[in-house]
């Protein structure tokens, strides 16, 4: 039951983050492009040309909907991480990826906590955590035990976790691709997302919550007993 909690936690992270993220940009009365501005640009705080490096006019009515949103994203992620555990199984790494990726959630908090324009190194710095380690702890999750739920899905994971990590360097370097900066940050910062979804279905559509290779290994020992 803990770990289906921690999968509900994880769509309802998901949906509400799309959701707030639609909301807020149709205040805007200049276009909101999910290409060209970032995702922090919806929760700017003033009315002001901003970005030295990509200078463009920002501003969000409904910025502090947007805050919320952002700190609520990253609660949410983060006790998926926690009550999910089990998903991962044992071993240095399946716990390094865990903690990794609970830092990159309070990246989230600290994006939220933090508008771009009041203070941008913090801001900054919950951005690095969210697609810095959080996608090198999502990356670890990859290599999860195999006799573990997310083990058993490790290509899929991999494939989110290489795209997560490249559309970061790509965003950091500025090398748009032809999907526009705003397009490449969306992938390495959102791909927790994505994952966490996939992972939340197949957490709900397992037998039991805790498919982590323990009932496995119990059901074995068990065997073993008998014969």
């Amino acid at each position: 039951m803990t770990t289906r909690i921690g999968a509900a936690a994880w769509i309802v992270a998901v949906v509400q983050f799309v959701v707030v993220q639609l909301a807020v940009e149709s205040g805007w009365r200049t276009p909101y492009s999910w290409a060209e501005n970032n995702i922090s640009d919806l929760g700017n705080v003033s009315c002001r040309i901003w970005d030295d490096s990509r200078p463009r006019y920002v501003c969000s009515p409904l910025h502090d909907a947007m805050n919320v949103g952002f700190a609520v994203h990253g609660a949410l992620l983060l006790a998926g991480v926690l009550l999910a555990g089990a998903c991962w199984g044992r071993g240095g790494i399946s716990a390094s990826s865990r903690i990794l990726l609970a830092i990159g959630a309070g990246g989230w908090v600290l994006v939220g906590l933090v508008p771009a324009d009041v203070e941008e190194n913090l801001h900054v710095g919950g951005a690095l955590l969210i697609m810095g380690l959080g996608n090198l702890g999502l990356l670890l999750a990859g290599f999860s035990s195999r006799d573990s739920l997310f083990g058993r899905l490790r290509s899929v994971t991999l494939s989110i976790a290489v795209a997560a990590v490249l559309a970061a360097w790509m965003f950091f370097g500025q090398h748009d691709p032809g999907i526009g900066l705003g397009g490449l940050e969306r992938i390495a910062a959102c791909a927790l997302d994505a994952w966490s979804l996939v992972m939340a279905l197949a957490i709900l559509r397992a037998r039991r919550p805790d498919t982590a290779g323990e009932v496995a290994r119990l059901r074995s020992d068990q065997a073993r007993r008998d014969g």
